[in-house]
C-alpha cells in the first residue's frame, strides 16, 4: 500500500504512468523509493534527524519492533523509523514533513493500549512523545493542570501529593495522560469521578499538516462552555487518527479526607450484580465498585497472594469524612444482606494497595494460569438494567466453550443488548466492523467526513477506528 492520498487504484494507475513516461535515472528511483511500502528514503530520514537531532531517530530493528506492538493480541507491525521530539515545535515540524511527503504518522507514548492502536499497518514514522514529560502549569485554585504526553498518571499524582488534590482516573496501567485522553480511557474510579471525557478541559493538538490547535482556546481551562462545537470532545477518544495530542489540561479533584476499602463474597453472580445495581440506585457516593467472578478471584489469589474466598466478589472503596464512611458502610451492608450475601469484610489500610494492584494485574494472573498462551482481552458496556443478564450469560458461554477466563461478555451480545463494543479500550484495529454495527451507516459516514476534513491524506494512524 502506498503512503499517499487517494484510492489504491488511482495511485497504482498513477505509478504505472510515471514508470512508463519518466526516463530512467536517479531522480526517478528516488521518487519510487519514497513510495514503496516499508521503506523511506535516506533523504527523508536525514530530514527527520535535522528536526529532532541524530540521537533522537532510530531505525534499529529492535526499536522498531518495540514500537510496533502494545498489550493487545495483535501482531507486531513495526514502523519504518522512530523519532523522539523534545517539544511541540518539533512535533509540528515532523507532522508537516510527513504530510508533505505522504508518510503515515503513528503517535506513541507508553504502549499500554489493548487494541493495537500503535501498530504501523502502513509503516511510516512513529512519533514517540515520552521525552516531552513536563508538568507545564498547575493551578490548584482552579483545580486544573496542564501536562505533556510523557507525564503518566502516577507521576502526576506524586507531583500533586502535597497540594490536597489528585487526578483519579485509573485505568490500571501507569499510562500517559495524553494517551489516556487519546483513547478515552477510564477505570475503577469512573463511577464517582468519570472518564477522561469528563476530566479533559482542553487539548493542544498538532494537526496532520503541522498546524497547532487548542481545542478550547489557548490557555483556557473553564469548567463549562457553550462556545461553538466541542472540539475537545472530538479529539478525546480519537485514538491518534485526527492529530497528535501534545498537551492536555486536566480537571483535578480534592483528595479524599479518608478512604475505606471492603470486599464481599456472594453466592452467585446474579446476587452480586443485583447488589451493585441497588447500591447505585441508592445514590451512594461509592468511589470504586469492581466485580470479580470466581475465576478472577482464584487467579488473583494465586498470582498476587490474596486470601479471598473463591466466589463472585465485589471490591468496594468509599471516600469521604470518617463519619460519612461509617454511614456509607452501614448502607452498603444493609443492601448486600437484603440481597442474600453475608457481610462486608473490611480491608486493612496497609493492604489497600495490594488489593487494587491484584485487580489491575488480573490480566497477568490469567496468563500465569496458562503458560505459553496469550490473553484475548476485550471490554464492553451495557445499560445497567442488562448487566445481570449479560454477565450470567457470558459465564455460561465461557463454560460451554471451555475457555479459561472471567465474565467478559462476547461482543455481539453486548450490541444486541443496546450496549457498546468498547467501554474504555477503544476501537483500534480489531473492532472496526463492530463500530459500524454500533453506530450505523450514517454514523460511520459522518465520522469519515470528519476524518477527511482534518486528515485529507489519511496519514494519521491509518487503519485504525474507521
Amino acid at each position: 500500500m502506498l503512503a499517499v492520498p487517494g484510492s489504491s487504484e488511482e495511485w497504482s494507475i498513477g505509478l504505472r504512468d510515471y514508470i512508463s513516461h519518466k526516463p530512467a535515472g536517479p531522480e526517478r528511483w528516488d521518487f519510487l523509493e519514497r513510495l514503496l511500502p516499508g521503506k523511506l528514503s535516506k533523504d527523508f530520514v536525514e530530514a527527520l534527524k535535522a528536526v529532532v537531532g541524530r540521537p533522537h531517530v532510530s531505525t534499529a530493528t529492535v526499536v522498531l519492533e518495540q514500537h510496533g506492538r502494545d498489550e493487545s493480541i495483535h501482531r507486531c507491525q513495526p514502523p519504518d523509523v522512530v523519532v523522539w521530539p523534545q517539544n511541540v515545535e518539533q512535533v509540528s515540524q515532523l507532522a508537516a514533513l510527513c504530510y508533505r511527503e505522504g508518510v503515515p504518522i503513528i503517535p506513541f507514548s507508553t504502549g499500554t493500549g489493548l487494541e493495537g492502536g500503535v501498530c504501523a499497518v502502513q509503516g511510516g514514522v512513529c512519533i514517540n512523545l515520552t521525552h516531552m514529560d513536563r508538568i507545564l502549569e498547575l493551578k490548584p485554585e482552579d483545580f486544573s493542570v496542564v501536562v505533556e504526553p510523557g507525564v503518566t498518571r502516577k507521576a502526576l499524582n506524586t507531583h500533586l501529593r502535597d497540594t490536597g488534590l489528585w487526578f483519579p482516573v485509573d485505568p490500571g496501567a501507569d499510562a500517559s495522560l495524553c494517551g489516556m485522553a487519546a483513547t478515552g480511557a477510564s477505570g475503577t474510579t469512573t463511577i464517582r469521578y468519570g472518564t477522561m471525557k469528563e476530566n479533559v478541559l482542553n487539548l493542544e493538538v498538532v494537526l496532520p499538516d503541522g498546524q497547532l490547535l487548542h481545542t478550547a482556546g489557548l490557555g483556557r481551562h473553564f469548567r463549562k462552555s457553550a462556545a461553538g462545537y466541542n472540539l475537545t470532545g472530538l479529539f478525546v477518544g480519537s485514538e491518534g487518527t485526527l492529530g497528535l495530542i501534545t498537551a492536555t489540561t486536566l480537571r483535578l479533584h480534592s483528595a479524599p479526607e479518608a478512604t475505606l476499602v471492603a470486599t464481599c463474597a456472594f453466592p452467585s453472580i446474579q446476587v452480586a450484580v443485583d447488589s451493585t445495581i441497588h447500591i447505585l440506585q441508592a445514590a451512594m457516593p461509592v468511589a470504586r465498585i469492581e466485580f470479580l467472578d470466581d475465576a478472577v478471584i482464584d487467579a488473583c489469589n494465586r498470582h498476587s497472594n490474596l486470601n479471598c474466598t473463591v466466589a463472585p466478589t465485589l471490591f468496594l472503596e468509599f471516600h469521604g469524612s470518617e463519619r460519612a464512611l461509617e454511614e456509607q458502610l452501614q448502607r452498603a451492608e444493609e443492601i448486600i444482606q437484603y440481597n442474600g450475601a453475608s457481610h462486608l469484610s473490611l480491608v486493612k489500610k496497609e493492604q489497600y494497595s495490594q488489593l487494587w494492584a491484584a485487580r489491575h494485574n488480573a490480566l497477568y494472573a490469567f496468563r500465569a494460569l496458562r503458560p505459553g498462551c496469550k490473553n484475548y482481552t476485550t471490554d464492553v458496556c451495557v445499560p445497567i438494567s442488562r448487566l445481570p443478564e449479560i454477565l450470567v450469560q457470558a459465564k455460561e458461554d465461557l463454560k460451554a466453550l471451555g475457555i479459561t477466563g472471567s465474565t467478559c461478555p462476547l461482543l455481539g451480545r453486548a450490541l444486541a443488548l443496546h450496549g457498546t463494543c468498547t467501554g474504555e479500550h477503544g476501537i483500534g484495529l480489531g473492532k472496526r466492523q463492530l463500530l459500524q454495527e454500533e453506530v450505523g451507516p450514517v454514523g460511520m459516514e459522518t465520522m469519515r467526513k470528519l476524518k477527511a476534513a482534518l486528515d485529507p491524506r489519511g496519514l494519521m494512524n491509518p487503519g485504525k477506528v474507521l
